[in-house]
C-alpha cells in the first residue's frame, strides 16, 4: 500500500469515527484485530449510541488505529479522569519528590521533661500520612524526652484553602471512605475503620474503632447468630458510628470504612492518642492554629515518593489523594492550595500537550462528578503522549491496575488471556462504566485504548464486554 493511500485510510478512519466504526487498515494484523474487536461489539448487543471506543498503538512514533467507534463523542468518564491528574502531577513533580509534616515547639519553654507551651503540627499536604507515618513522627519526638505537655496540640492546616468538599464533586454528601474531606493536614485517608466481630461468650457482637479517638460515639445495635453470615450495616452520623444488622458466630470479622469530618481535628486528636501511648501526657486540647515562624522543629516525616503517592490513587481509585495533589499542584510562594487553581494547572497541562479542545471538559481531578467530560478518542491521545514520554511513562505505567493483579482490576481477567497484560484504570458512577488504559500482546506491542459506556445497560455486564475485547486483543 503507497503512503498517500495509508494517508487517504486515515483522514477517512478519523473523519467517520464520531459515528461509525472503522478499523485500521495499515497492517493486516492491524485490520484483523479490527474486525474481531467489532465482531465482540456487534455480538454484545449493547447499544452503540452508549459508548465511545478507541484502540491504538505506536509504530515507528506514529499512532495507528486499530478499533474506534463514536470516538469523538465527549461522555461522563468518571474515575479516569484521574489519568489526566496523574499526567500533570508527573508532569510538575519529578519522581522522587516528597511532602514533609512537621512537629514544632517553643525550645525556651522546655524544661527537663516538661513543655509548658502548645506543640504544633504543621501539614505538608502529604495524601499518604497515616499511622505509621505518626510513629515515625512521634518515636522522633520521644528523642526530646518530654514527658508532659502543659499546653494543647495546635494544628496547622493552612497550606490549603479550608474547602473540605469541593463543589466539583458531586452534590450528595455520602458518609463512605471515597468521599472524604481534604485539609493540608490530613491522617489515614481521613477515613476510620470500623471493626466488627463475633463474641462467642455473649450475644452481641464487638465493634471496634481504628484508630480509636475521642471523636466518635459508638451505637451497636447488631445481634448475632449461629450461623456464618453476615448482614451488618455501619453508619456515620455525624460524631456517632452506628452499627445494626446481624453477624454469625462462626463468620469472619467484618470491616467498613466511614469518612471524618474535620481533617485537622482528627489529625490533631490522633497525634494526641499516640503520644499517649507512648506515656507523653498532653494537658491542653487540639485547635486549629499557625505555626510561628520561630518555633523548633523538632521532628518531620517525608512522605513515600509522589510515584507511590499515584499508585495510592490510580490503584485503588482514591478520590481523595486526587484532590489533595491537585491543591498541591496550585501552591506556588505564599500562595495556598485551592482546587480550582490546580484544575487550572491540569487544563493548563492538557493544553500544552495539544489534547484536542472540544474533545474534554474537566473541572474535578478525581471524576466524582457528572459534569467532567471526555472522549474515548481524548484519552487515547493522552495515553499516547505519556507512552512517548520516557521520563514519565515508567512511573505512570506502576502506577495503574494489573489486571488479575492488583487494584480496582484484581479481580478481572483473571485466568483468562488478559491476565497481567493489562494496565488501566477503571471508573463508575450511576450509569456510567470506563477503562482506560494499556495492553500488551507477545508480539511486543502495546496498545493504548479507552472505553466509555454511558447508558443504563446493567453494569457488571459492561465489564465484562470491556474485558472481553481485551482478551480478544491480546489473544
Amino acid at each position: 500500500m503507497t503512503t498517500n493511500k495509508i494517508s487517504m485510510t486515515f483522514v477517512l478512519a478519523f473523519s467517520l469515527c464520531y459515528s461509525v466504526v472503522s478499523f485500521a487498515a495499515a497492517t493486516d494484523g492491524g485490520n484483523a484485530l479490527g474486525k474481531q474487536i467489532e465482531k465482540v461489539v456487534t455480538q454484545s448487543k449493547i447499544p452503540r449510541g452508549e459508548l465511545s471506543l478507541m484502540v491504538s498503538y505506536i509504530d515507528n512514533q506514529k499512532s495507528e488505529t486499530v478499533y474506534e467507534l463514536n470516538c469523538e463523542q465527549k461522555k461522563i468518564p468518571a474515575s479516569i479522569s484521574k489519568l489526566a491528574t496523574a499526567g500533570a502531577v508527573l508532569d510538575q513533580f519529578p519522581p522522587g519528590h516528597k511532602f514533609k509534616t512537621v512537629l514544632g515547639l517553643d525550645a525556651d519553654k522546655v524544661s527537663g521533661e516538661t513543655y509548658s507551651g502548645d506543640l504544633y503540627l504543621k501539614g505538608g499536604g502529604d495524601p499518604s500520612f497515616v499511622s505509621e507515618n505518626m510513629w515515625f513522627l512521634i518515636n522522633q519526638f520521644e528523642r526530646n524526652q518530654i514527658k508532659k505537655i502543659k499546653g494543647s496540640i495546635i494544628v496547622d492546616d493552612l497550606l490549603f484553602d479550608s474547602v473540605r468538599f469541593d463543589e466539583s464533586r458531586q452534590e450528595n454528601r455520602v458518609d463512605r471512605a471515597y468521599d472524604a474531606p481534604v485539609g493540608a493536614m490530613s491522617f489515614n485517608w481521613n477515613s476510620v475503620n470500623i471493626f466488627v466481630r463475633p463474641d462467642q461468650s455473649g450475644k452481641k457482637p464487638k465493634v471496634f474503632l481504628d484508630p480509636d479517638v475521642e471523636i466518635f460515639t459508638v451505637d451497636n445495635r447488631a445481634q448475632q447468630n449461629e450461623s456464618d453470615k453476615t448482614d451488618i450495616f455501619v453508619e456515620r452520623k455525624g460524631s456517632q458510628i452506628i452499627v445494626s444488622g446481624t453477624i454469625g458466630k462462626k463468620s469472619k470479622e467484618f470491616v467498613a470504612y466511614k469518612n471524618i469530618q474535620d481533617p485537622a481535628e482528627w489529625s490533631g486528636r490522633n497525634l494526641k492518642l499516640f503520644l499517649k501511648q507512648r506515656g507523653i501526657v498532653v494537658e491542653g486540647e487540639v485547635k486549629a492554629g499557625v505555626m510561628p515562624k520561630s518555633m523548633k522543629i523538632v521532628a518531620e516525616y517525608e512522605s513515600k515518593a509522589i510515584e507511590g503517592i499515584l499508585a495510592d490513587m490510580n490503584k485503588f481509585s482514591n478520590n481523595y489523594v486526587a484532590e489533595m495533589l491537585t491543591k498541591n499542584l496550585s501552591i506556588s510562594g505564599d500562595d495556598i492550595g485551592t482546587l480550582k487553581k490546580g484544575m487550572g494547572k491540569i487544563n493548563e497541562y492538557l493544553a500544552r500537550i495539544k489534547l484536542p479542545k472540544d474533545q474534554y471538559y474537566l473541572i474535578n481531578p478525581s471524576g466524582l462528578t457528572r459534569e467532567n467530560k471526555m472522549s474515548a478518542k481524548a484519552m487515547t491521545y493522552f495515553l499516547e503522549v505519556i507512552h512517548k514520554d520516557f521520563k514519565v511513562f515508567p512511573e505512570f505505567l506502576v502506577s495503574l491496575p494489573i489486571s488479575g493483579v492488583d487494584g480496582t482490576l484484581k479481580k478481572r481477567m483473571r485466568n483468562e488471556p488478559a491476565e497481567r497484560w493489562v494496565r488501566a484504570k477503571t471508573g463508575y458512577l450511576t450509569g456510567v462504566v470506563s477503562l482506560a488504559g494499556y495492553a500488551g500482546r507477545a508480539d511486543g506491542r502495546v496498545f493504548q485504548f479507552a472505553f466509555i459506556f454511558n447508558g443504563g445497560t446493567d453494569e457488571a455486564r459492561i465489564r465484562n464486554f470491556f474485558d472481553k475485547i481485551l482478551n480478544t486483543l491480546i489473544d
